[in-house]
């Protein structure tokens, strides 16, 4: 036996053994990495409330017409919008999907990429008005806001906002945060009922808006910022009704059997159009591209509108029975809205605790 190979002495492997190691772990190791890097997937940030139908409807068909693996991080507008300012220069996230307010603020950040009808072809079909700032963003559908409320407890539905702010709702009505943008509906028709000026002029005077609300207190059970809980009080009867509810997840629910229903009571509905963007700097931006071309499609938007209850965008599609005749939609400032929301905010958190 020589002595390289006596026991406790060591020898030095040679460069082809020490490259055929690495090949080795490489293949043992690094494989699942590559297969990954591979694997095309697009992360997607959007609303909690839109989860359902996002899961049913929107995630199998484009993973099958692409090939590709969509992550859905479902959470509020304000969330989305600071997942994107934290990651500026390193985003993960493609395609946002949230509510024109914060639009605008992501837009003056410089955090979008504007959509054309060059790489977006379907942006030609869409209605004028549902394009913002020359392209920065689009709205897909359009919810309604109105007041959802609890069958069993209210046979004879709601008629009207002021309903509310009756004694026999006590402790019987949810409303969401202002951190919410479906919340911002609530503080304009509480201003509304407190001034009795016309919508368009009461929304400039939110400390009305905020005396109202305070008078509802006594009438409040809780106040959300997640939708889903709040519609569990409220299909328990716990709850008799949630001001400002989206129709896209209050009538999705109805539709599967919950005890519920969305009234649209006289002094009229809002809208709350639903947005959809290309992050900037984005990975795969081809794919997120494609993504946003579907959902402003005709094929999308009519697979979107029932489930949804919405208006949609796309000039193609008709508008669904569900969508209610004859009711006043309010028009909102929104770019009003991103100025001064976050002192409504401040004021909100100190005047509604409960």
């Amino acid at each position: 036996m020589s002595s390289s190979s006596k026991p406790g002495n060591l020898t030095r492997p040679s460069r082809r053994a020490l490259i055929s190691a690495a090949a080795a772990v490489g293949a043992s190791l690094g494989a699942p990495g590559l297969l990954r890097a591979q694997t095309r997937q697009l992360a997607i940030g959007g609303a909690a409330s839109h989860k359902p139908w996002m899961d049913s409807t929107v995630i199998p068909f484009f993973e099958k017409k692409y090939n590709c693996k969509i992550v859905y991080e479902g959470t509020r507008s304000l969330v989305n919008l600071e997942k994107m300012q934290r990651n500026k220069g390193k985003q993960y996230l493609s395609v946002i999907q949230m509510d024109d307010p914060v639009m605008i603020l992501a837009v003056q950040e410089g955090l979008l990429e504007r959509l054309t009808a060059q790489n977006v072809p379907n942006l030609a079909k869409i209605t004028p008005g549902a394009i913002h700032m020359d392209g920065m963003w689009a709205n897909y559908v359009q919810p309604w806001q109105g007041v959802a409320y609890n069958t069993k407890a209210l046979p004879k539905g709601i008629s009207s906002w002021a309903e509310l702010w009756e004694p026999r709702f006590k402790g019987r009505v949810i409303l969401p945060s202002l951190q919410n943008t479906e919340g911002i509906a609530n503080l304009f028709m509480a201003a509304q009922l407190q001034t009795g000026k016309p919508a368009a002029e009461a929304q400039k005077d939110p400390s009305a808006g905020f005396t109202k609300l305070v008078a509802l207190k006594p009438n409040l059970l809780t106040i959300y910022t997640q939708m889903p809980q709040a519609f569990n009080l409220l299909e328990q009867g716990e709850a008799w009704a949630i001001a400002g509810a989206l129709s896209s997840f209050a009538l999705f629910r109805k539709a599967q059997g919950s005890p519920i229903d969305l009234a649209a009571p006289k002094e009229g509905i809002f809208a709350s159009p639903s947005g959809i963007c290309a992050v900037k700097g984005a990975p795969n931006p081809e794919l997120a591209l494609a993504y946003i071309n579907e959902m402003l499609g005709e094929e999308m938007q009519s697979k979107l509108v029932g489930p949804t209850f919405s208006l949609p965008t796309n000039t193609g599609v008709p508008t669904p029975a569900a969508v209610p005749k004859g009711v006043a939609v309010i028009p909102t400032d929104w770019a009003n809205v991103a100025k001064n929301r976050n002192d409504w905010i401040k004021r909100w958190d100190r005047d509604m605790a409960i």
